[in-house]
């Protein structure tokens, strides 16, 4: 199906064009049409699919720009997903003249948000947690707020969110429209469904569509010999990024030392690191300046890499849903993924059950991949990135980067990747061969202002 079918602007369809957005996905195709005609919606999607632009353009549908007051409220599981929902969100509403996207979670100055809330808003992209407290505190209204969105319902009620929701969703008009997307039915995404939608329209896109693109092998290996099995296979796809999911925060960190020291450039997320550490080691994943990334169910969802080649279970994840969570970042929008999982003797018996959870087959007999002796000169990734000590609030723009890397830096368009600007920091990644000297060359000036500038690895 066309986006043309749907009642949109010619603004937003042209706007769609651009941005590569010719036929909906699935999950468009069945849920935009109720959508916009204000239908409460209980989506069953994962990421990928295409579910943000779905509950997206019918969030700025019902958008009156004139108040700014906040009328569409999103809330996510995770800082990660918040962060991508409203960039997409921002993307698909950059032809509705001053719509403003305003993004509400932790680990950021609640008083800077706070001011920014008094300037208005139309729409609140956010953690409960954070959403919360500014309710609490008074510093937010809530009651025009014409749609709310649970994205990832699921995930946020795994982590015990589900209070702060209802807390959330008490002072808001009894009157909007509601839309729920889950990645899985639990008994308790039924519950929290009937306690806050109005007849709401189930919709389903099965995970079997795409689950035939990712390929599922299983290694039975013991505890001692399992760092020497991830490092065989990690040989074998020494020119793929990974990512390797461990069960505890420990556990990564020692993966992800073991590995730098075998000579493969790892990087370790979980919990336990500052917000910004967080992002910095997600950015460098996804703008392929890191090749390997060793994490805990943090990034499990919400991590947006496009093309991911290979997913590692070093630990068997404690449910089959959350495993098809883990293998779900690999194999997306038509790409092939291969998904390999390490278990011990005992653990059999969980496999064979995700197998029959999943109703897709994990090779279980295949044989172990071949010893490489080289624990040297691993591939780098093939971009560094660069971190520039000023951002949105020194009114710094991706043009700005870019102008200066490609005339004082004198780098072609074509060597300068992804650039992510925050509120006082902007990263930029940089083709690896040519990085070198690029901070020499623009001694820290940009626009004939001068700025701290680092690479955020010692990897020449």
């Amino acid at each position: 199906m066309l986006f043309s079918t749907l009642p949109l602007t010619n603004e937003s369809l042209k706007n769609l064009e651009s941005l590569g957005y010719h036929e909906m996905t699935p999950i468009q195709a069945k849920s935009l049409k109720p959508i916009l005609n204000n239908r409460d919606v209980l989506a069953k999607a994962k990421t990928g699919s295409g579910k943000t632009a779905a509950f997206a353009l019918g969030v700025l549908a019902k958008i009156d720009p004139q108040n700014h007051a906040p009328q569409a409220l999103v809330l996510c599981p995770t800082r990660e997903l918040a962060d991508q929902v409203s960039k997409e969100i921002r993307r698909l509403a950059r032809v509705m003249p001053n719509i403003k996207v305003l993004t509400l979670c932790g680990g950021k100055s609640f008083n800077m948000q706070a001011e920014s809330l008094q300037m208005g808003a139309h729409i609140l992209v956010g953690t409960p947690g954070r959403l919360l407290d500014h309710i609490q505190r008074k510093t937010i209204m809530l009651k025009e707020v014409q749609t709310l969105v649970l994205d990832e319902a699921d995930r946020m009620l795994d982590i015990g969110f589900y209070e702060d929701i209802m807390d959330i969703i008490r002072p808001l008009p009894r009157t909007r429209q509601t839309l729920l997307f889950s990645a899985t039915y639990p008994d308790e995404i039924a519950a929290i469904s009937q306690a806050i939608q109005q007849d709401p329209l189930t919709i389903s896109v099965e995970s079997s569509d795409d689950a035939p693109l990712i390929t599922q092998i299983a290694y039975q290996v013991s505890a001692t010999d399992k760092n020497d099995l991830l490092l065989r296979i990690l040989s074998e796809h020494a020119d793929k990024a990974a990512i390797v999911f461990c069960r505890t925060k420990v556990q990564c960190d020692d993966v992800a030392i073991m590995l730098c020291q075998k000579g493969f450039h790892a990087l370790a997320i979980h919990g336990d690191f500052e917000q910004r550490d967080r992002e910095e080691m997600l950015l460098q994943f996804a703008n392929q300046s890191c090749r390997i990334l060793v994490a805990t169910d943090i990034a499990a969802r919400g991590l947006d890499i496009k093309d991911l080649p290979l997913v590692i279970n070093y630990d068997l994840p404690s449910d089959a849903d959350s495993y098809v969570h883990r293998i779900g970042r690999t194999g997306r929008a038509g790409k092939s993924g291969l998904a390999i999982s390490l278990f011990g003797e005992k653990e059999r018996f969980r496999l064979e059950g995700i197998e029959e959870y999943t109703q897709l087959p994990i090779n279980m007999d295949a044989p172990l991949p071949s010893y490489h002796t080289k624990t040297t000169s691993r591939p780098l990734p093939v971009m560094r990135t660069l971190c520039i000590n000023a951002g949105k609030k020194n009114k710094m723009r991706p043009g700005d980067i870019l102008g200066a890397l490609t005339n004082d830096g004198g780098l072609a368009g074509a060597l300068v990747g992804k650039i992510d600007i925050f509120d006082f920091h902007a990263y930029v990644a940089i083709a690896r061969e040519h990085s070198s000297r690029i901070v020499e060359k623009l001694q820290g000036k940009i626009k004939g202002r001068t700025f701290r500038m680092r690479f955020l690895d010692n990897l020449e």
